[in-house]
């Protein structure tokens, strides 16, 4: 791939942990100013659904890079399709939930969905896209680079709210679980990118958020 047309292409990349505010914001942001979306936290749960699919093991790497290449991905309107198979409610379960972890961690997997996220962007021109990675790794040159975090019991009191099976305290340990592993990983660790905006969300509405970073994209566009 050319990296040098990443460069011309209008990206808004926004990172941060979970819970943070990343998919509610980056969508109403793209709705903001008419670009797509893409939530590549989905792409990784995404292959971890395939991985429990095939009855794999998300520790057997070989098995799970093979599928990760070999996956047919579909994204649009808010549905995941894997391999035709509509995903969507499936990879927030607690199943793929479990398993997303390992998957993310590894290398390979990491760079095959990297190429798919360039692809992406490349084939629209830019976007708003959403993950961990996204300006420290994927599109280090985008327009807008953000690092949205929250306080822990925020993110855990959104992330309870969104999945009403699971009560607070279990949500809160599996956040900061969720922290260690993403910040600690040795491929692509979650970290602040260089030059990115940082904007703390605890207790901001969704609106002002969205608002404070269209101004943002405008000043650099």
């Amino acid at each position: 791939m050319d990296m040098s047309a990443l460069s011309d292409l209008q990206v808004v990349a926004i990172d941060g942990p979970a819970g943070s505010g990343k998919s509610t914001i980056g969508r109403a942001l793209a709705e903001r100013l008419g670009l797509e979306y893409l939530d590549t936290g989905a792409m990784y749960r995404a292959v971890a659904f395939s991985v429990i699919r095939a009855q794999a093991d998300p520790d057997d790497t070989d098995r799970v890079r093979a599928l990760a290449r070999s996956m047919d991905l579909q994204m649009a309107g808010g549905r995941v399709l894997v391999d035709g198979v509509d995903a969507t409610l499936e990879i927030r379960g607690p199943e793929v939930t479990r398993a997303v972890t390992a998957v993310a961690a590894d290398p390979e997997v990491r760079a095959e969905l990297c190429t798919r996220q360039r692809l992406w962007a490349l084939e629209r021109g830019g976007g708003v896209v959403e993950g961990r990675d996204i300006g420290s790794v994927v599109f280090p040159d985008a327009v807008l680079k953000v690092y949205l975090t929250a306080s822990v019991e925020e993110r855990a009191r959104r992330r309870a709210q969104e999945m009403q099976d699971l009560d607070y305290d279990r949500v809160a340990q599996d956040l900061v679980r969720r922290d260690e592993s993403d910040s600690s990983r040795a491929a692509s660790p979650l970290v602040t990118a260089d030059g990115a905006v940082e904007y703390d969300t605890t207790g901001v509405e969704v609106a002002r958020v969205v608002e404070d970073l269209a101004t943002m994209v405008a000043e650099r566009m």
